[in-house]
């Protein structure tokens, strides 16, 4: 588990990890930083992995919901899960989900519903949530939105809308870059294949 002498580093690998891989730097190292001081964090769950005292990976969990109507279902949610980039490819990242979801299983979490790669996570078991009759908040469908049972059949009764924590959606571009100061300045370059 992430002790606070490991947050400069978790956040430090986490920015490496992101740095202009969806568009010009990141803001994934930030979102870690508010999430550790948000309600709907779940630190039990959360890991990070750690190579000859080294932070090369993290993953973190936090509560969500999915509406229908006036049924709340409670479900949870991760994000970020990344690998420091020289660690990439080497199984870090599967070997911190699958510890995790048993952890998430063990407690009695139904399932996990996340925005992610659409290439990556079906091998580990994960379904676009059309699969589930569940939406994004505004109704919509897509690859890259994706859940799984933690327990065969688990899903089952839960329909509806999935809502994450505000946190996601609060990360003010001005904050990001004033907390960048805290890091090696790294440059912004622009790739094919960028979202924006």
């Amino acid at each position: 588990m992430e002790t606070r002498s490991d947050w400069y580093s978790v956040e430090l690998m986490t920015q490496h990890a992101f740095w202009n891989k969806h568009h010009l730097g990141c803001d994934e190292h930030y979102l870690v930083h508010k999430l550790r001081q948000d309600k709907d964090y779940l630190p039990e769950l959360s890991r990070i992995a750690v190579k000859d005292g080294e932070v090369i990976g993290c993953i973190m969990y936090s509560k969500a919901r999915v509406i229908d109507g006036s049924d709340i279902h409670e479900i949870i949610t991760f994000g970020p899960l990344c690998v420091e980039p020289k660690w990439q490819g080497c199984g870090v990242g599967e070997l911190l989900l699958r510890e995790t979801m048993e952890l998430a299983a063990n407690r009695g979490y139904k399932g996990i519903i996340i925005f992610g790669e659409p290439d990556y996570y079906p091998r580990i078991g994960f379904k676009t949530c059309d699969n589930f009759n569940i939406t994004t908040s505004n109704g919509k469908n897509f690859d890259a939105f994706m859940g799984i049972e933690l327990v065969e059949g688990s899903m089952k009764d839960i329909k509806g809308k999935f809502y994450g924590s505000e946190v996601f959606e609060n990360l003010p571009k001005e904050e990001v870059e004033e907390y960048n100061k805290k890091f090696p300045q790294l440059q912004k370059l622009r790739f094919p294949g960028q979202w924006n």
